[in-house]
Parts: C-alpha cells; sequence; structure tokens
C-alpha cells in the first residue's frame, strides 16, 4: 500500500513540474529568403518573417535622408532554432527565442568616414501578414513572403502604435517620428517635406515608443515589434509589413553601441502585449 502511494505522489510530482513547461513553449527561429522567421510553438503555419534590413534614414551607413539596406548578411543559426546571428559591414542582429518571442540585440559600429547625427535609423521589416505583392519602386527585386492568414490586416484595424493617448490604430502608411526627435527631424526637412515623403507622409501625430502591435484576426494572438531607442514607426506598405525604426545615432566614427530589441508572439491582446513591452523596457518607459 505504501509503495503504490510513493508510486502516485512520484508520478504526480513529475506531471506537475512538466505542466509549466509546456505552456512555456519558446518559438522557432528559421531561416527565410531576406532574414529569420520566427513559428509559433505548437501552432502549424503560424510563422511571422524579419527582414533585416530594408532602409536606412538620416545619413545612416550610407550619406542621404534615406537610402536602401540590403538583406545579404552572414546568418547563423544553430539547430534547436533557439538562437541566430546576422552579420553585415558593422551591424550584428543576436536573437534569442523566448517565451512569448525573441529577444534582439542589435550590435552598430559607424564605419563610415562621418559622424552620424541624432536622428541616424535602420529600418528592419516585420511581416506578421502577407499578400501577393505587385512589383512597384518600392520593390526594386521581386521575394516571396508566404501567407500568414492570421495576421494580415488588409483593413487595417488590428494594428497599432503607442501615442500620447495609448495605443492608436495605425491606419495609414504614414511615419510617426518619435516625439523626443520631432524638433530635430523637422530640422532636417525642406520645409516638411522629405526625400520620402511621397511614399511615408509625416503625421502630426508622433509615437511615444518604438513599439507596433498586431493582433490576430480570431483575436486569440498578438505579435509585436520593439526597440528601447528609435527614430519612428510605419506600416502597411506593399505586404502588410510594420517597420518600426532602430535610432544608430549619434554615433561618432569607428565609435560602437548597443540596442535592445524584442520580437512578440503569444496568446493574447494588444493591451497584454503592451504591458509586456512596459515590464521589458521598465527603464524607459
Amino acid at each position: 500500500m505504501r509503495t503504490r502511494h510513493l508510486t502516485w505522489l512520484m508520478v504526480s510530482v513529475v506531471l506537475a513540474g512538466n505542466a509549466p513547461l509546456r505552456s512555456q513553449t519558446k518559438p522557432r527561429l528559421t531561416e527565410w529568403e531576406r532574414g529569420v522567421a520566427l513559428e509559433a510553438p505548437d501552432r502549424r503555419g503560424m510563422a511571422l518573417y524579419y527582414w533585416f534590413y530594408e532602409w536606412n534614414m538620416f545619413e545612416a551607413v550610407s550619406p542621404g535622408q534615406h537610402t536602401q539596406g540590403t538583406f545579404k548578411s552572414v546568418r547563423k543559426l544553430n539547430p534547436e532554432g533557439t538562437e541566430a546571428t546576422l552579420e553585415l559591414p558593422g551591424l550584428r542582429l543576436s536573437m534569442s527565442a523566448v517565451a512569448g518571442g525573441a529577444d534582439l540585440r542589435l550590435q552598430v559600429t559607424n564605419t563610415t568616414g562621418y559622424d552620424w547625427p541624432e536622428t541616424a535609423g535602420i529600418i528592419p521589416c516585420w511581416n506578421p501578414g502577407s499578400k501577393e505583392p505587385a512589383r512597384t519602386s518600392e520593390t526594386p527585386t521581386f521575394f516571396h513572403v508566404p501567407r500568414n492568414l492570421q495576421f494580415t490586416d488588409p483593413e487595417r484595424k488590428r494594428t497599432y502604435f503607442l501615442a500620447g493617448d495609448g495605443l492608436t490604430p495605425l491606419a495609414s502608411r504614414e511615419i510617426h517620428f518619435n516625439s523626443d526627435l520631432r524638433v530635430a527631424v523637422d530640422r532636417a526637412s525642406d520645409h516638411g517635406q522629405f526625400v520620402f515623403s511621397k511614399k511615408w507622409p509625416t503625421s502630426a501625430v508622433n509615437a511615444q515608443a518604438g513599439l507596433l502591435i498586431r493582433e490576430s484576426a480570431d483575436g486569440q494572438w498578438v505579435t509585436g515589434v520593439a526597440w528601447e531607442d528609435y527614430l519612428s514607426v510605419q506600416g502597411h506598405n506593399p505586404w502588410n509589413c510594420m517597420h518600426a525604426c532602430v535610432r544608430v545615432g549619434p554615433l561618432a566614427r569607428k565609435q560602437t553601441k548597443t540596442i535592445r530589441g524584442k520580437l512578440y508572439l503569444f496568446k493574447g491582446s494588444k493591451t497584454d502585449c503592451l504591458a509586456k513591452f512596459r515590464k521589458d523596457f521598465s527603464s524607459r518607459h
């Protein structure tokens, strides 16, 4: 009788110990055509795509207000899909899968012959949903982003940024600049116009964080991208994508800095994602 009781107790302890592990299964990092994908745990077909990186802003990496980035990085992923690195000249992005998403760490070195201003930034592309894009002037080379119907947002009703009044729908392709940098940004413009204004008009509503959030079509899941230091947030380009611009300036020539970021993917709502963001970046928000 005592043996039977001990056996039952041991089984109960093992099951209880394993339960939290099953509920916190990490997403998996995998390689894709232009960067790294993040696959939801135990959810077939739910994969989101991070293109590192698409654009330069305000003299970062290349001279000019707005210049083309690249996806041609040296990528390394471990077999378990828990760690990844992407390396380009002067840039190294490290990614670690964690419960609810992935931790990002970007190391930037100014390898140019000039100092970068405080508004310098680079723009990765976070694609949580896609449609087949047409070839346009914005798409110098065609590439394929697999469909993920859970997170597409063609009506622009489930994508949000953080404004002064809280989470606000990202209803258009306008670019929302960091409120703390708006004076410096405006100073760089030609009477409010930039070389990118035709495709990304400047919004009068400033961003209060480098955070973009999208809820799934069924309202059960949420995804997002965030950086602790940012220039702007913008989205809804040809592939339903979201752009949180990482601020890499000011940075003197030959100097290096590190910026933390985050990808989110878990069962929850936009307010859950905002709460996680504030906890992850509590020193700034």
